[in-house]
């Protein structure tokens, strides 16, 4: 996602300064980076876009490997590293666009961005959303004081998904993918969700606070070059306990030692205590 109001990159991850000048907040998506273990997912993942590239090159890689090894197991360890770097970039540029179209502002004209953008203004068309009058909130800072941590909500808006058709305000966080089907999501979207749920307060233009609104669905809008579609997803109070305690492991983790002292046995003429049997 692009980079939010107050949040700043640490050695530790994200986290956010408090207006009010309390301490940092740990972003949620800082907590769900650290305590959510995603390498069954990614490893294979790397391990097939790495493997691809060298069929695909196979003459080119084979004499590279003997002419220049070590180069080319750099270049090749990297591919994952970059293919995960332009999704991120896309991601982020996609994410621009949708708050400008939501603000009603210019969006800048990104050949790769348009057809997700299309396809925004696609679902907003289809659910019948007027701006604004439908819209409460786009890219708004919510924080948790008590429990330590903020994020931002992508979009809360009111959708007619209530009995009878009746209005209920939806939590929406868009995500971007160039090759996940439409319909597809994460179990820590849950965890997202939920924890920005529960925040007690969003942060006003002016830094000002202002209560939660209280917020009636929650659920993961995907845009695709192709399609889209809204996912909704339970970010209820067993989803927030659940976050709760990746928020503690990641507390922990990141205030933990990272090296201790070794034990060393003592000196071979050092005197000790223990008595002859």
């Amino acid at each position: 996602m692009t980079q939010p109001r107050h949040a700043r990159d640490t050695e530790r991850g994200r986290y956010y300064s408090d207006p009010a000048g309390g301490p940092a907040l740990v972003s949620v998506t800082n907590v769900i980076d650290t305590a959510v273990n995603k390498s069954m997912a990614l490893v294979p993942w790397g391990v097939k876009l790495t493997v691809e590239h060298v069929l695909d090159h196979l003459d080119a890689v084979a004499e590279r490997a003997a002419a220049d090894r070590p180069v080319l197991t750099r270049e090749l360890k990297a591919i994952h590293r970059e293919v995960k770097e332009r999704a991120a970039d896309l991601g982020n540029r996609v994410h621009a666009a949708a708050e400008a179209h939501v603000l009603g502002a210019p969006v800048a004209d990104d050949l790769e961005v348009r057809p997700y953008a299309e396809q925004l203004r696609r679902w907003l068309t289809s659910w019948r959303v007027d701006l604004a009058e439908h819209v409460v909130a786009t890219e708004i800072t919510c924080f948790h004081r008590r429990l330590g941590y903020a994020g931002t909500a992508d979009l809360m808006v009111w959708l007619p998904t209530g009995p009878g058709g009746q209005p209920e305000l939806w939590l929406i966080d868009y995500k971007s993918s160039a090759t996940r089907p439409a319909k597809s999501v994460y179990p820590e979207n849950t965890l997202q969700l939920a924890a920005l749920r529960y925040c007690e307060t969003v942060l006003l233009p002016d830094d000002t606070d202002a209560p939660m609104p209280h917020i009636d669905r929650t659920g993961v809008l995907n845009l695709r070059a192709r399609s889209h579609a809204l996912v909704p997803m339970p970010g209820d109070r067993t989803a927030h306990r659940a976050f709760r305690g990746a928020l503690e492991t990641t507390k922990w983790l990141h205030t933990a030692a990272s090296s201790y002292p070794a034990l060393l046995p003592p000196a071979a003429d050092a005197p000790t205590t223990r008595k002859a049997a």
